[in-house]
């Protein structure tokens, strides 16, 4: 209750290498909106881009950085978040910059947009959304963020693939009862991303199968000029082959078409299909809106996170514990859960070994695969009971790592400190 009182605002911010989106909540259970570069239209799209007037310590940032590169009052730097993930200097007006600072720079002049409805120190919960997430990626977006200098803890990090998951939890139920589509449009090819559920499984098991069709890349036209009618027929036959490739044969109930690549022009027979039986929406913003999504339902699960597990590639997909004594009687000792994000899975806990020279971890994948128990010797342990300290943790999508301590046992037998590494192939 603390945070809905607190007039703070939760924040979901796209961070793309072309176009950034914002969008934010004022509760962690109210209406998500996305702030718009011009007052009263939908121009949610930030162009990453910064722009350094030449000769002086002044900086512009998207649609006015275009601007300035464009007239030559500037010196333009595009591509900001390729160049913080290569940490290579920037050399600008002679001068040699950290990339990751003008990212850094990039992120918290556009963030001095939410003063359209509130003050940038009012952010009191912030999650940024990616394409993908590395260990590379995770490192920039720790170093952006703690350049910014926000007034909250509550940071987290996702990607495109769990923001659209987010996004579809809090729709209303009829979306999620089918499969639903989300289509993207790249430089010469449709991607695509179906998201089904497993629902003879509690809680249901939520996943996302990705594919790529091919696409004729659009040439560029000129202000007064518009496609030609063959043109137009070849860009509908490619989509109506990617709908028909994702869809068909399956129950497929809603369809969504992410970013500026579709234009409803030349969708003729393509969108036909897809309205077929289907609700079809289009838009830019569903993935800021999902990083919103995403941490409200940290802040504060709903019945709908609570009723669903999602297992994409950033997800620990299998359960893991071990079978303990406690007061006499076998029972299972949860370590690191199914759905937690794989970078975000650790857990530390002390337990004692009785007797032998052997822990045993139980394995439970929820994609199906048969459980396993995997086996960890510890060589040259102490022959008498002892206590352990220990570390679960993932160090790779499907490579657990386990880091275990004798701590002896106070005064009656002092800690040998010795350690024992091992890793693990889940799947």
């Amino acid at each position: 209750m603390g945070f809905l009182n607190s007039g703070r605002v939760i924040v979901g911010y796209d961070l793309g290498n072309e176009f950034s989106q914002i969008s934010y909540s004022l509760s962690d259970s109210g209406e998500v909106e996305t702030l718009s570069q011009v007052a009263g239209t939908e121009h949610y799209n930030i162009p990453t881009v910064l722009c350094k007037r030449i000769g002086v310590n002044q900086w512009f940032y998207g649609r006015e950085a275009l601007r300035y590169g464009a007239e030559q009052q500037g010196i333009q730097v595009d591509n900001l978040l390729t160049l913080a993930l290569d940490g290579e200097p920037v050399l600008i007006d002679g001068e040699s910059l950290d990339p990751v600072a003008l990212l850094t720079l990039f992120c918290k002049r556009s963030l001095g947009m939410l003063s359209q409805i509130a003050s940038p120190d009012k952010i009191g919960a912030l999650m940024i959304t990616c394409e993908t997430l590395d260990h590379r990626m995770l490192e920039v977006l720790g170093q952006v963020v703690a350049g910014l200098h926000l007034k909250t803890d509550k940071i987290a990090f996702q990607s495109h693939i769990e923001s659209y998951y987010n996004y579809m939890i809090y729709q209303p139920q009829e979306l999620r009862v089918y499969q639903s589509v989300l289509m993207t449009r790249e430089i010469n090819s449709i991607r695509t991303f179906r998201m089904e559920s497993n629902r003879r499984t509690t809680p249901v098991v939520v996943f996302i199968e990705e594919d790529e069709f091919p696409f004729p890349q659009q040439r560029v036209l000129g202000p007064e000029e518009s496609l030609e009618e063959s043109e137009k027929q070849e860009l509908d036959n490619a989509l109506l082959k990617a709908a028909e490739g994702v869809c068909e044969g399956r129950l497929v109930g809603s369809v969504f078409l992410i970013g500026d690549g579709f234009d409803q022009e030349w969708m003729k027979e393509s969108l036909r299909y897809l309205c077929k039986k289907r609700r079809v929406f289009q838009g830019s913003n569903l993935f800021s809106k999902g990083a919103v999504f995403g941490m409200q339902e940290k802040l504060n699960a709903g019945s709908a996170g609570r009723e669903y597990v999602f297992l994409s590639g950033d997800k620990l997909k299998a359960n893991i514990g071990m079978e303990i004594l406690r007061q006499g009687e076998e029972s299972y000792y949860a370590l690191l859960d199914a759905g937690t994000n794989w970078y975000e899975a650790e857990t530390e806990t002390e337990f004692y070994l009785q007797d032998g020279n052997e822990i045993q971890l139980t394995i439970t994948p929820l994609n199906g695969q048969n459980g396993k128990l995997a086996r960890i010797v510890l060589e040259d342990a102490p022959e008498t009971i002892t206590r352990l300290w220990g570390r679960f943790y993932m160090e790779a999508e499907n490579i657990l790592a386990v880091e275990i301590e004798d701590e002896g046992l106070g005064q009656i037998r002092p800690a040998t400190g010795k350690v024992w590494k091992e890793t693990i192939e889940l799947y």
